[in-house]
């Protein structure tokens, strides 16, 4: 997996370069201290992710993110600050690491970057007899819609989240939304569709889905509250 950091801070770029020699298969390609030179170098070059900071002068993580939103990259946010988290996640990065990162943290980061990378080669077929097919160029795998929790649209990919793996599938999230059948799932942000048999709670702003809280947009809210029967 090869990779890029973009920081400017020294300390920062140094030790985000030391942990990453700790990680098998994980190569640093190159190091910026600001964004638009980072910008510029992935114009004729490709990475699989980047270990970028938000708050940087001329250009912030957050905008070289938008400007790559074409790119297959993966995004993991390295800063100090806790308060972009929410505008992060919704660029659907793969991860947010608050500094100081420590190993534990940043090997859980990789982990996560490693997983979409290898489901990125998967596709996706729906049969009538409620399974989910992905494939790549090797095997064939069935999985029930049953055991789907939920799907996140991630740029041109859809993540689909069963119990023990995750699946970045290539498409669009409309595409998903019409191939899984409505009778298991509905769309409950732009971001966001959910298995109705999985919601655990449902609170307000959004529901909780095996652990995680997913937000519901106002404009799906009165559809899922009558599909619930929410009174």
């Amino acid at each position: 997996m090869k990779a890029l950091i973009v920081d400017d801070n020294d300390i920062a770029r140094t030790t985000l370069a030391h942990l990453a020699k700790q990680v098998p298969n994980l190569t640093i390609e190159n190091e910026f201290c600001n964004a638009i030179e980072a910008y510029n170098y992935l114009q004729s070059n490709s990475v699989d992710l980047i270990f970028l900071d938000i708050e940087m002068p001329e250009m912030t993580g957050i905008e070289l993110t938008k400007n790559l939103s074409g790119k297959d990259t993966i995004i993991i946010f390295t800063t100090s600050k806790k308060e972009y988290a929410l505008e992060a996640f919704e660029l659907n990065i793969a991860d947010y690491l608050l500094k100081p990162v420590v190993p534990a943290r940043f090997l859980m980061a990789v982990k996560k970057a490693q997983t979409i990378l290898e489901s990125r080669k998967e596709n996706l077929e729906v049969t009538k007899d409620e399974f989910l097919f992905v494939r790549d160029s090797n095997i064939t795998r069935r999985l029930k819609l049953d055991d789907i929790f939920y799907a996140e649209a991630m740029g041109d990919y859809v993540k689909f989240y069963t119990r023990e793996k995750m699946f970045a599938i290539h498409g669009k999230m409309k595409t998903a939304e019409e191939r899984l059948p409505k009778d298991h799932f509905i769309r409950v942000h732009r971001s966001y569709i959910v298995s109705v048999g999985k919601i655990d709670t449902l609170q307000d702003g959004g529901i909780m889905i095996n652990g995680k809280f997913i937000p519901i947009a106002d404009a799906y809210r009165k559809a899922l509250n009558t599909r619930m029967n929410v009174f």
